[in-house]
């Protein structure tokens, strides 16, 4: 999801520049993650990062949500001309406009629904209610853009990103507070996948083709799907997710902890079961609640379009889209040792969230993947920066080995408070650590997941800029982010990088023009 364009910017000396997006959360179907078309960062520039701005935005909290990972629009036309905007998404149902430039915002769109409590889950963290899922922006016409948001009762709005009016009524997507996770646009049709059993629902795969508002779906029967960026999609049209906690049965129907590839059918729109992946320790893992829940991230390598996908148990994988795992189903190209989790927490270790790739001047293919805790003591990769105690950014090549492609260490990132989902630009990788408080059992009470715990115990996010090549840290926030977050993320276009946190405010940083 990114449109490139050269700006002819009427000026003195009439400047030539290009101008970048970021469209959808963890930029492209794909999920890569790598914005491509960035020119101020570099390792050089990365040093001189400043607080350009931050605004606080009157959205209220819902649970431990506030605020999802921001959409860029380089231009727009809007009624005061032409602009960069950034769209925003709070969790009580709330889309904001605000002006990249200054910092300002534009417009607020609120879509009102008022659940009665059969409804919901009945709250909690897992099910806080509202908005859910990061939507995604389409251009419709030069300097016109739409954006895709799914509100709380479950229905598909088309938002104006000039003004934030309705561009056309809402369509009926899925059930009311079913908790879809980030929007994925490819092909005129919308991805996304629900999980938790909120509001009563069953955990689905659902899409909605555009051009005959049909809707498709599918059930592992099994865990919930829950990768933060939502599902990645490959060239052909095919959905991947992993299914969360879970049995695995496929000779049942039952696909929880494992991995899915959903198509929609050309004709009814349905989702069908393209392909699948249980791991070889899959009973164990549902006993341990060692979810495969992260967002796969899919990209070219040699010819082939490869995926690589992780959970909870700290092993990363990876698999060729034509045969995700093999003729047996249990086996991927290449299964790593453990990075991390040696104690086996199930709630503040592992791999959370979503992975990341890019390939550098050279051609090299690289994948990137959070940690939460402790690095396993037997894990290693040429390039470290000291010890790492609440987690890292682990940085791994992609690299023939024995006639199939491996995943090769190659560096780990200083220690981070949680580290979330990298982005890539221009040969700096953006990463933080989010400050959360993750604990979910307490040995005075046993499991005690709630906010009133959490949130007291929780501190600020602190944004890095490392250098892609070796992770060495070029550039921190230190203390500037006065709050945490949780279940968010970075986006980055054109010179800056943005993050929101628990206390409503939105940052950003980058090189001052």
């Amino acid at each position: 999801m990114r449109t490139t364009r050269f700006l002819l910017a009427i000026t003195a000396g009439c400047v030539l520049s290009w101008g970048a997006d970021w469209l959808t959360d963890g930029f492209d179907a794909k999920r890569t993650a790598w914005q491509r078309d960035e020119k101020l960062f570099s390792t050089a520039t990365a040093k001189d990062i400043k607080l350009l701005w931050k605004i606080k935005l009157d959205n209220e909290p819902r649970q431990m949500h506030n605020l999802f990972p921001p959409l860029i629009i380089d231009k727009v036309n809007t009624p005061s001309g032409a602009k960069q905007m950034l769209i925003e998404t709070g969790v009580s149902d709330n889309l904001y406009g605000i002006d990249v430039e200054t910092g300002k915002q534009l417009w607020k769109k609120h879509f009102q629904w008022n659940p009665s409590p059969a409804a919901q889950r009945g709250g909690g963290i897992l099910c806080p209610g509202g908005i859910t899922a990061t939507p995604v922006v389409a251009p419709s016409a030069p300097g016109k853009y739409t954006i895709y948001a799914v509100s709380w009762n479950g229905e598909l709005h088309q938002i104006n990103v000039a003004d934030g009016e309705e561009l056309a009524p809402p369509a009926k997507f899925m059930p009311p507070n079913g908790k879809p996770y980030a929007l994925n646009l490819f092909n005129n049709m919308i991805y996304t996948h629900t999980a938790q059993g909120c509001g009563g629902n069953p955990n689905m795969a659902y899409v909605f083709d555009l051009a005959t508002k049909k809707v498709g779906t599918w059930g592992p029967a099994g865990g919930g799907m829950w990768g933060r960026t939502g599902p990645a999609v490959s060239s052909d049209g095919t959905m991947y997710t992993g299914t969360g906690d879970g049995r695995w049965a496929p000779e049942e129907g039952v696909y929880g902890n494992g991995i899915v590839g959903l198509k929609p059918d050309p004709k009814t729109k349905m989702l069908e079961l393209e392909d699948y992946y249980g791991p070889s320790n899959a009973e164990w893992l549902w006993k341990r609640d060692l979810d495969m829940q992260v967002t796969p991230v899919i990209f070219d390598y040699k010819g082939k379009e490869l995926m690589a996908d992780a959970g909870k148990e700290c092993r990363m994988l990876l698999m060729d889209t034509k045969s995700i795992g093999g003729d047996d189903h249990r086996t991927p190209l290449y299964r790593s040792p453990l990075l991390c989790n040696e104690d086996v927490n199930f709630a503040s270790a592992g791999i959370w969230g979503s992975l990341a790739s890019w390939e550098d001047s050279k051609g090299t293919r690289w994948v990137l993947t959070p940690i939460w805790g402790a690095k396993h003591s037997q894990f290693h990769a040429p390039i470290e920066h000291g010890p790492v105690k609440d987690g890292a950014i682990v940085a791994f090549k992609v690299e023939d080995k024995n006639g199939k492609p491996q995943l090769t260490p190659a560096w780990i990132s200083r220690d981070m408070n949680r580290a979330e989902p990298p982005v890539i630009a221009n040969g700096v990788v953006f990463a933080y650590g989010n400050g959360e408080n993750t604990d979910q059992a307490y040995a005075d009470v046993g499991l005690d997941d709630v906010a009133e715990r959490r949130i007291p115990a929780s501190t600020h996010a602190v944004l890095y800029a490392l250098d892609a090549q070796t992770g060495k840290e070029l550039w921190s926030s230190g203390d500037q982010i006065k709050s945490w977050n949780h279940w968010s993320g970075l986006s980055l276009a054109n010179g800056r990088v943005y993050i929101a946190t628990f206390d409503g405010y939105l940052y950003c940083f980058g090189i001052k023009k």
